[in-house]
């Protein structure tokens, strides 16, 4: 399999995931997109060859986050306000969030577990080697995320 064919195969099977994760952090999806071409220019750049197809996509999912996380802190992204928030103002009494929205609002240390465990199917060793969490934590965001998710959607998830 020559780059060009290597390349195709990597942004076909990883383009989703990282949208996906860019989408859950960032609430945008321009943002989402730029997350991706960098995530993927990272993962066509490197050298050297994974362990396996469990390693690749782990360190896809790893990179991608910390792509968000360093979007997220940076200086413009916290002075600046997209023109679709400026213009769209939601009506008062609008109908219950659904949960891809509940899932967002939730804080980062719940919503990562959430989004890996439920969205992407990872285990809680996986998400634990994943984001340098113990086991125990993992766990305990993960029950303590879905009580907030019921909370705020009002009933069982």
């Amino acid at each position: 399999m020559d780059a060009r064919d290597e390349a195709r195969r990597l942004v076909e099977t990883y383009s989703p995931l990282i949208m996906r994760i860019g989408y859950t952090y960032l609430h945008s999806r321009e943002d989402a997109e730029d997350i991706c071409q960098e995530t993927l220019l990272k993962l066509v750049r490197r050298g050297e060859p994974f362990a396996s197809e469990e390693h690749e996509r782990a360190w896809v999912v790893r990179v991608a986050i910390n792509g968000c996380k360093d979007l997220l802190k940076s200086a413009a992204r916290q002075r600046n306000v997209s023109l679709d928030e400026a213009s769209v103002r939601e009506a008062p009494g609008s109908g219950a969030p659904d949960v891809l929205e509940a899932v967002q609002a939730l804080p980062e240390t719940y919503r990562e577990p959430i989004f890996l465990h439920y969205c992407e199917g990872y285990k809680i060793a996986e998400i634990a080697d994943l984001t340098g969490k113990s086991m125990h934590a993992v766990a305990k965001n993960l029950s303590r995320g879905r009580t907030m998710l019921r909370k705020t959607l009002g009933g069982e998830l």
